[in-house]
């Protein structure tokens, strides 16, 4: 390993399992010490068994890395602000926030509960919005006082917040968010040293096993397709101080990498004055006509 991440303190949400657990293990194989985060709950929020996070600390600590649980709950404003306490008490600083930590609860809208909206909400945007406040808060507070960091945030959107994705709305407009919320949070930071980009990743882990079913063994050739350690590398060098980018979302699947390019005006027409109604929809039946074609809703 290059060690890009030699004596960084990383914190990941989310780190028990699946993605956030192989961003953990990448960032101490690179020399990282890694705050792992996770509340050990089910793939739908429910109460979960043991200590997933406990394992992966483990898991670096027997390869020879540093690492401490937080076991908090980072969609409170108290478990947020533990998070970044943890790190600053055991290790003297926090230099990078991956916010990971998510679950699903997907139904159609017409059979989607308020609570299930609610819930997966309040743990996929709010759960990136108060580790990033209380992080920032930090890093505004240490540029004020003349030590301007090399910080990083990598967010985790999904194709579903890009494109949507049918059965999956709460999810899709939690993910959306945090897109939106990746490109305020770049634009407001940056004079704090902080930088902050979203990668949008496709693995094979608890929430999406039923969608990678047909791929859950690895090809004879040995590159598991779906692995989520395929996403990690990405983030890990997001997360250095050798990544000078901010406010973009990337695509992570398997042994590829897109540049996502979001909304960009289109097709457009100036009538100078207010349009009737009957303008109106000539006018955007004729700007339709020269438009790109949406990509298509996962799943329609």
């Amino acid at each position: 390993m290059s060690g890009i991440c030699a004596d960084r303190v990383v914190v990941v949400t989310g780190a028990g399992r699946g993605l956030g657990r192989a961003h953990a293990l990448a960032f101490a194989a690179e020399g990282a010490r890694v705050v792992v985060n996770d509340l050990g709950v089910g793939p739908d929020g429910s109460p979960g068994d043991g200590s997933p996070a406990g394992r992966v600390a483990d898991e670096i600590r027997a390869a020879g890395g540093e690492a401490i649980v937080h076991g908090g709950d980072i969609a409170t404003g108290a478990g947020a602000e533990s998070l970044v306490a943890a790190a600053l008490e055991a290790y003297g600083r926090l230099d990078t926030l991956v916010n990971n930590a998510g679950f699903l609860r997907d139904r159609m809208l017409v059979n989607l509960d308020e609570d299930d909206w609610d819930a997966v909400l309040r743990v996929h945007l709010k759960g990136h919005f108060l580790p990033l406040k209380h992080a920032a808060a930090h890093w505004r507070a240490e540029t004020r006082a003349g030590r301007t960091p090399v910080a990083r945030i990598i967010n985790t959107s999904s194709g579903a917040g890009l494109l949507g994705s049918v059965g999956q709305g709460n999810y899709s407009a939690a993910k959306a968010g945090i897109v939106g919320l990746t490109l305020v949070a770049a634009a407001e930071l940056r004079r704090y040293g902080v930088l902050v980009n979203a990668v949008a990743p496709a693995a094979r882990t608890r929430m999406t096993e039923h969608v990678f079913a047909d791929t859950m063994a690895a090809p004879a050739a040995g590159f598991d397709a779906m692995a989520p350690e395929n996403v990690s590398p990405l983030v890990v060098w997001l997360g250095s101080a050798a990544a000078d980018v901010t406010g973009r979302v990337f695509e992570a699947e398997a042994g590829r990498i897109t540049v996502m390019e979001g909304w960009r005006p289109g097709p457009t027409a100036d009538k100078g004055a207010r349009w009737t109604p009957a303008e109106a929809g000539e006018t955007a039946l004729k700007l339709l006509a020269k438009a790109q074609e949406p990509g298509r809703v996962y799943g329609a």
